[in-house]
């Protein structure tokens, strides 16, 4: 199979790019939403995301992805392993197919193994697989409820719980989770929504020479993938390494006293409920901070993420006929002239 289309390659659509690129490095951010219209890069950027993210290290024949240090509890091949029998590999990138059954995404009772030896065994489903990587559901607003209300339980604690048939199994289940689709194909459950730590939307490019740049290099992708990728591979390098060290720096990113006093003034400008909007902005401006290898988060940082970690969280206003996006411009461009704290 060809490698997919390069991260680095895609003309445009810079906020999400970002978006992804923060996620990567920050799994806690809660995933990245991407709403917008057909045939603007959604899919492909998402699948290249996964080509320049650090190698994992798992165990040959692991079906639940476990990191050897902390195998999950069912998983009889890492607890056993000897150490020669560790891999190195890609994160996974899971595709969750809009009619997947329950028992596929959460796993189910290892029917073959019933039949022929009479063992009551299970079988791991798609979240096993995307564990420690990326769940990809595209069209993720018409999702069936009942799998939406299994992403949510899942989300929340990282942790899959099965217990039907006589099996009663309980694996670890963290994944980046990202969603793509088409607003005018209807809307995301407000509870799935807000679950999804930044959201952004892209559109068409609007001046013919994205258009054309656009087709010259999908084109030049079709007709020779592996030298196009060539042309491409200082470049994902250079992002791979980005991420990479992203990742070792996020967690000792500082925010002053002044950051989080913007922060939360601005959550509750926009009248956010709950405080997950602060958390995410938190964790989105350090990431984006360690991006660039840097050890402080500064109000640019902020101001960056705000619309893609608010301006899904907003309250429905009537009276408002403005976007999200111009809301929290607005409310970013209020709080610019107050004093929002010490530094």
């Amino acid at each position: 199979m060809a490698k997919p289309y390069p991260f680095s390659a895609i003309v445009g659509q810079d906020d999400m790019k970002d978006a992804l690129l923060m996620a990567a490095v920050e799994p806690a951010l809660g995933g990245v939403l991407v709403f917008g219209d057909r045939g603007t890069g959604k899919s492909t950027a998402v699948r290249a995301l996964a080509e320049l993210t650090p190698e994992l290290v798992s165990t040959q024949g692991c079906r639940y992805n476990c990191d050897p240090a902390s195998p999950a509890g069912p998983c009889r091949v890492c607890g056993s392993a000897p150490k020669s029998a560790r891999i190195r590999r890609r994160a996974p990138m899971v595709d969750l197919p809009l009619g997947a059954t329950e028992d596929r995404v959460c796993g189910a009772l290892d029917i073959e193994k019933a039949l022929v030896s009479g063992e009551r065994a299970f079988e791991p489903g798609l979240l096993a697989k995307a564990h420690r990587g990326f769940l990809y559901v595209d069209e993720v607003n018409l999702l069936e409820d009942h799998l939406v209300d299994l992403l949510l339980d899942v989300a929340a604690s990282g942790v899959n719980v099965v217990e039907r048939e006589g099996l009663s199994v309980r694996h670890p289940a963290r994944f980046v989770l990202v969603g793509s689709g088409n607003p005018e194909e209807g809307e995301l459950r407000p509870q799935l929504l807000d679950r999804f730590g930044l959201s952004v939307d892209v559109t068409s490019p609007a001046d013919i020479a994205s258009r054309i740049e656009v087709l010259k290099r999908r084109d030049a992708y079709e007709q020779d993938p592996e030298a196009f990728h060539q042309l491409w591979e200082k470049e994902e390098q250079r992002l791979s390494r980005r991420i990479a060290a992203g990742r070792k720096g996020v967690a000792s990113v500082e925010l002053s006293e002044r950051l989080m006093t913007m922060m939360a003034h601005l959550c509750m400008q926009l009248g956010v409920d709950g405080l997950r909007g602060e958390l995410t902005l938190m964790r989105a401006a350090r990431a984006k901070a360690a991006l660039s290898r840097r050890k402080q988060a500064t109000v640019e940082d902020v101001l960056a993420v705000a619309p893609m970690a608010l301006r899904h969280r907003l309250r429905r206003d009537p009276l408002d006929e403005a976007g999200s996006k111009v809301r929290v411009d607005r409310a970013i461009s209020e709080l610019a002239g107050e004093p929002v704290g010490n530094a």
